[in-house]
């Protein structure tokens, strides 16, 4: 920020002498950037996955002064990525004070500050805008307006004496009060196409029009849009000279891993404590079947796979099951609430909506999704879990050991089934578990149980009781 004998700029000439920089705002994104990179500072702290895939080619688009056009399915953090590019904006930058279009005061654009300067000159005062506004973000809806986006003539305006040839007569749109700065709309495809033709000035010749005021405002942006891959490739809902004015087209996409599925799902819950603290404790081994399950319905040929299945569907569960188990703990008194495999088939039934099933599997979605859950819980198992001797448990049920859980039996109850049963530590440490309760080591024995159940080497079926199951030996009857 420049300053004038030790204190802050307050006029065009102070801001002249400082030597200020006169830069666009693409030249500033792309100044910021490239100092960024050189000092190896993370840009996006935030975004998981995307380090080596679609952040290279948005950085490149910025460092070309492109406007840019974000593609991908619910879910892939498009609106994030765009609030990140606030971040490269300097600080603060100035204007003209009391500027309706945030006028650079070097290079004003409306009548109001064209005429402040030409009678003022460098006197004129300038105040400073910070970065958080200098973005403005639009969701594309069918109502939107030329008004809305560009502007319109105020009738109040009119009224108060003012001729409609008279440009203060115009109220601006979004887009021209966040001139110098960074425009966002999202989903682009559902803006009328009629609007959208609106927005052909900005992205080429930089200017606006409005109503029929011979005006030129050439406005200084970087207008970012998102939308579907399905709407901007297929339907054509973006019109094609549109299209053509987007410098760089960014391609996001679903976390490629489990990990980065379980990082994101940890960044972006916090997992609530009852009342009087009880601590809510999830096993990494849950995550993991939570994230298996989102990754199986998105290769699912029975899901719409053009709606996509969200990372959000991932938080959600993982936010319902923490609450599944402090509801657990809450009505059995238990000091801990640990999230166990029994609580998955009641709340993943509770987010059968957030997925878009084929119309011609209308009526077997509970089935679909119990499907891919159990998949989910048989990677996980072989995956953490193969070549581990479970012998001791198997041995155990060939005996006639029949063991029974529930969305409401205790930890300890559960447990208490197999009396004391070698191997449980190690069992533990296959899944990842470094300190050991009653809740994480029944979390686990139920899912060694499930995984020797769909593995064919332990019998299942319903306790007699919504919500509960007994496991038997293979030896004894279904």
């Amino acid at each position: 920020m420049p300053q004038q004998s030790g204190e802050r700029v307050i006029t065009i000439g102070e801001l002249r002498a400082s030597g200020y920089a006169d830069r666009s705002v693409k030249e500033e994104l792309r100044d910021n950037l490239l100092a960024r990179l050189s000092r190896g500072e993370p840009l996006f702290p935030s975004i998981i996955g995307f380090d080596e895939s679609v952040l290279p080619s948005l950085e490149r688009g910025v460092l070309a002064g492109h406007d840019l056009i974000l593609l991908g399915e619910r879910g892939q953090a498009k609106t994030r990525l765009i609030r990140h590019l606030v971040d490269l904006l300097d600080e603060e930058t100035p204007m003209i004070t009391g500027c309706e279009v945030n006028d650079h005061p070097y290079r004003p654009i409306c009548a109001r500050c064209r005429d402040l300067v030409a009678t003022e000159g460098d006197s004129v005062e300038i105040a400073w805008l910070p970065r958080d506004r200098r973005y403005a973000e639009k969701l594309a809806t069918p109502d939107t307006s030329v008004g809305d986006l560009i502007g319109d003539v105020d009738p109040i305006r009119v009224a108060e004496g003012r001729y409609l040839s008279d440009e203060l007569t115009i109220h601006y749109g979004l887009i021209p009060r966040t001139n110098r700065g960074i425009v966002a709309i999202n989903e682009l495809p559902d803006l009328p196409e009629r609007i959208q033709v609106s927005l052909f000035n900005i992205l080429e010749e930089r200017d606006v029009q409005i109503r029929g005021y011979q005006i030129r405002m050439p406005l200084d942006l970087l207008l970012v849009a998102t939308a579907n891959p399905e709407d901007y490739t297929h339907r054509g809902r973006i019109v094609s000279p549109l299209k053509d004015r987007f410098g760089t087209q960014v391609r996001t996409h679903y976390p490629e891993t489990l990990g980065d599925e379980i990082a994101i799902m940890d960044q972006e819950i916090r997992p609530p404590a009852g009342r009087g603290q009880v601590p809510v404790r999830v096993p990494p081994f849950i995550k993991e079947v939570l994230a298996a399950l989102t990754a199986e319905l998105r290769r699912s040929g029975q899901v719409n796979q053009r709606s996509g299945v969200s990372v959000r569907y991932s938080i959600g569960n993982l936010e319902r099951v923490a609450a599944s188990a402090l509801r657990r703990a809450a009505l059995s008194g238990e000091p801990e609430a640990v999230p166990r495999l029994i609580d998955l088939p009641p709340v993943l039934a509770g987010s059968m909506g957030r997925v878009e099933f084929d119309s011609i599997e209308e009526g077997r979605e509970e089935e679909i999704l119990l499907r891919a859950f159990r998949s989910a819980v048989l990677e996980i198992f072989r995956r953490r879990l193969a070549g581990f001797d479970f012998s001791p448990i198997v041995g155990r049920f060939d005996g006639g050991l029949v063991a029974e859980t529930s969305e409401l039996m205790k930890a300890g109850d559960f447990l208490a089934q197999f009396g004391g049963l070698p191997g449980l530590g190690k069992l533990l440490g296959r899944l990842g578990v470094e300190e050991e309760s009653p809740g994480v080591a029944a979390s686990a024995l139920e899912l060694a149980l499930e995984g020797l159940h769909l593995s064919r080497r332990l019998n299942k079926d319903s306790a007699g009781r919504v919500g509960a199951y007994r496991y038997e030996g293979l030896s004894r009857p279904r």
